[in-house]
This record gives structure tokens, C-alpha cells and sequence, in this order.
């Protein structure tokens, strides 16, 4: 399962964001995730308590947030929405369309707790 490599890394990366802010802790982590990515995105989750275990990230909350398939078209110059099967135009039904989004696995967001910002 490679969400579990995945998962590593966002961790080492959350964990190098963490420490160049000085925080404490990690309370939320947002990751947008394309249905072309070859990510399972429940895989992920699963994955990530397994990962988070013993690190500033423990306690996160780990929100996934989907996003859509998105084509430009280089016959009208449309950018419209397409299905994972046929990335055709919107517009004008063409195929000759360039990926603009749906296949990133993307850190968004992240909340961190400071020693200011603690309770």
C-alpha cells in the first residue's frame, strides 16, 4: 500500500514545516486530493494514525477534501470540468484538452499550535 509511503512523507514534511514555525504541535492538516492522483484517499486515512503516532501531528485532525477534474481546451480555449474516462471539452466535445487539475496530492493547509497560540 503506498498511501503508507505517502503518508511518511507528508508527516516528514508536516513535521519540517512544524519545526521552521516553532510550533508545538500540529491541529489540523488539509490535503486536497484529484481522482487522478493514484491516491486512495480512505487508504490515506487509515494510513495516517499508524504514521502520526508519536509525533507533533499525533492529535491532528487530517482533512481530505476532493477536487475536480478540470481540462483547458486547445481548439476553443475553454476550461471546463470533465469525467476521469474522458477528458473532453465541455464546450466544444473536443479531445484535445491539457490536464489543468484532479490528478495533485497537495498540503494545503496547516494549523499549528505556538506557544502563543496554546490555551
Amino acid at each position: 500500500m503506498h498511501e503508507l509511503s505517502l503518508c511518511q512523507a507528508l508527516l516528514e514534511q508536516v513535521e519540517t514545516i512544524t519545526l521552521q514555525h516553532g510550533a508545538q504541535r500540529v491541529v489540523r492538516i488539509l490535503l486536497r486530493i484529484g481522482p487522478l492522483s493514484g491516491v486512495e484517499p480512505e487508504l490515506l486515512r487509515h494510513a495516517y494514525p499508524l504514521v502520526a503516532a508519536g509525533t507533533v501531528a499525533e492529535s491532528a485532525e487530517l482533512v481530505i477534501e476532493p477536487t475536480e477534474i478540470r481540462v483547458h481546451c486547445r481548439r476553443c480555449g475553454a476550461e471546463t470540468p470533465a469525467t476521469p474516462r474522458y477528458l473532453l471539452c465541455g464546450e466544444c466535445g473536443a479531445w484535445e484538452t491539457q490536464l489543468i487539475s484532479g490528478d495533485e496530492l497537495l498540503l494545503a493547509h496547516l494549523e499549528l499550535e505556538t506557544a502563543d497560540s496554546a490555551p
